[in-house]
């Protein structure tokens, strides 16, 4: 048995305050890796924390989040996968990584979102959409809605999730050495 690695991250700002708004629940962002420390972490979000206007396909950059946003609060949640499940993922992450600046926030999708109706343009995801749809192609499913309309709130409500870490991200930094999850193997 493998895993893989579902962050939920609550972040200030007027457009993360509109998604909590309307999801009714702090984390609004989501980010899939494939360790429990974020090492090796991506999302569609934005490029750089402080300057939410440029979004798309991004790694996770834990040192710039924590300046912009020192007190980030993270909730992270492993899901199980096979060995092939893990590696298929984690390829096409390291792929789409490559292409990065071919994949764009989906801000037309928004308006379909609410309305629950599913929309797609090549290439453009909200952070819930893309990863819905890579574990989607790759045989897990988190919600039975179309990926274009998954959203952070069906993740949170996954019940195969399990967490292994609710706190801040300057406290998950700075416990690294003295505290890896239970659940986490330190071969994988």
């Amino acid at each position: 048995m493998a895993h893989i690695y579902i962050a939920f991250v609550d972040t200030p700002g007027i457009f993360a305050a509109l998604i909590r708004k309307f999801l009714k629940q702090r984390y609004i962002h989501v980010v899939i890796s494939g360790d429990a420390m974020l090492d090796d972490a991506y999302s569609v979000g934005r490029r750089n924390p402080a300057i939410p206007l440029r979004a798309g396909f991004e790694k996770e950059d834990k040192g710039k989040i924590l300046s912009a946003f020192p007190m980030a609060a993270y909730r992270i949640c492993e899901l199980d996968c096979t060995l092939e499940q893990k590696q298929k993922i984690m390829g096409k992450l390291h792929n789409d990584y490559g292409k990065r600046f071919h994949i764009h926030y989906a801000v037309c999708s928004l308006p379909f979102i609410v309305m629950g109706i599913p929309f797609y343009l090549k290439n453009q995801y909200t952070c819930s959409s893309y990863i819905a749809k890579l574990l989607q192609e790759n045989g897990i499913a988190v919600s039975k809605k179309h990926f274009s309309i998954v959203t952070p709130k069906d993740f949170f409500e996954c019940r195969e999730m399990k967490m292994v870490f609710e706190g801040f991200l300057s406290e998950m930094t700075a416990d690294r050495l003295n505290r890896v999850p239970e659940s986490v193997s330190v071969y994988e």
